[in-house]
């Protein structure tokens, strides 16, 4: 009888040789996790990262507005936008509201409450938007000339919903957005006969606050 002492270790070897080979040839063919996954989306929103280009609310006077200092209540109050176009709080005199976004107001208040308190933290909220900059006037033959309340995102056909439409003494198609820009009066022609009537979205403009939207008379 053949002595196999020493086959056993030699098997046990070449089924240990057979198995790591049979890994690795595994693991070269499956690619990893960490090659795979795809990385999670860790973008952080425009809101989060300090002022956005969504802040284009402009103060105006007659707007009143809510002034929040984070960890001191005794400094948050709720203020008009006097006709000077100024707001005064605690610690803050005669500080210029009017022309500002929420946020430029907010970031001026910190500078002079800083004098005052370590690394404040400073919100403005717009309670009630009453200026004339938060609105859209639509006037001429419409069948009820008003101003409405400008919200983001608003179009002529939303002023027009609002107005109830032209008159049958419109001359829709000669209308025009009347807008101030840069110091400078621009107009915007605007067809309404075929946004109305053909349903042409391309007249369908983006409105800004403070624009007037004017539906003139036909000419007989």
């Amino acid at each position: 009888m053949k002595n196999t002492r020493h086959n056993v270790p030699k098997r046990i070897f070449a089924a240990l040789i057979a198995a790591a080979f049979a890994v690795i040839t595994a693991c070269a063919q499956t690619p990893s996790a960490t090659t795979t996954a795809k990385p999670a989306n860790t973008a952080v929103p425009a809101q989060a990262t300090g002022e956005v280009d969504g802040d284009q609310y402009i103060i105006g006077p007659g707007d009143t507005i809510q002034v929040f200092v984070w960890r001191n209540p005794e400094l948050s109050v709720t203020v008009p936008v006097r006709p000077d176009g100024k707001i005064s709080t605690p610690l803050v005199e005669d500080m210029t509201a009017v022309g500002k976004t929420p946020t430029r107001l907010a970031r001026d208040i910190e500078t002079v409450l800083s004098e005052y308190v370590r690394t404040p933290q400073v919100n403005i909220i717009v309670s009630n938007a009453l200026s004339a900059f938060s609105q859209v006037k639509v006037v001429g033959q419409v069948k009820v000339p008003q101003a409405v309340p400008y919200r983001d995102g608003m179009r002529v056909l939303d002023v027009l919903l609002l107005v109830g439409g032209v008159t049958d003494f419109a001359s829709a198609n000669r209308s025009r957005i009347v807008r101030q820009e840069n110091g400078k009066t621009k107009e915007i022609r605007v067809k309404l006969g075929a946004l109305l009537e053909r349903g042409d979205m391309r007249q369908n403009f983006e409105l800004r606050p403070g624009d007037v939207l004017v539906v003139p008379q036909s000419i007989f």
